[in-house]
């Protein structure tokens, strides 16, 4: 079992940036990030694995960066040109379980951290 914190979230104005961070407490295979806004479902916003191979969701990918740095079993996201469409509860999610490729399907994660509040205005 793996425990996630994640910390970095907050609120800002559309167009402004916000940079995530998820401390586990050990060095799970591969991490992703995911939201949820009220009334929706969780949806996968992007994955690394412990080599570097990324994951992005296409709406998203070329405003989110994700990495990690397995020395400090950290991972990080970075979100440019924030929209309010991007606002939600951010979930940090380790221990990967599902098939090669699924990296952005939340059933596939077995450990989640609390998340953390993104607000866009």
């Amino acid at each position: 079992h793996v425990q996630l914190v994640e910390s970095g979230g907050g609120s800002v104005q559309a167009g402004g940036s916000l940079s995530l961070s998820c401390v586990a407490s050990g060095n799970p295979t591969c991490m992703g990030w995911f939201r949820q806004a009220p009334g929706k479902e969780r949806e996968g916003v992007a994955a690394v694995a412990r080599d570097g191979r990324t994951s992005y969701k296409d709406s998203m990918e070329g405003r989110v960066s994700i990495s990690r740095d397995n020395a400090k079993n950290t991972l990080y996201l970075q979100m440019n040109m924030l929209k309010p469409e991007d606002t939600a509860m951010y979930y940090c999610a380790a221990d990967f379980r599902g098939l090669m490729g699924s990296e952005l399907h939340a059933s596939g994660y077995k450990d989640w951290g609390q998340g953390t509040q993104v607000t866009v205005s």
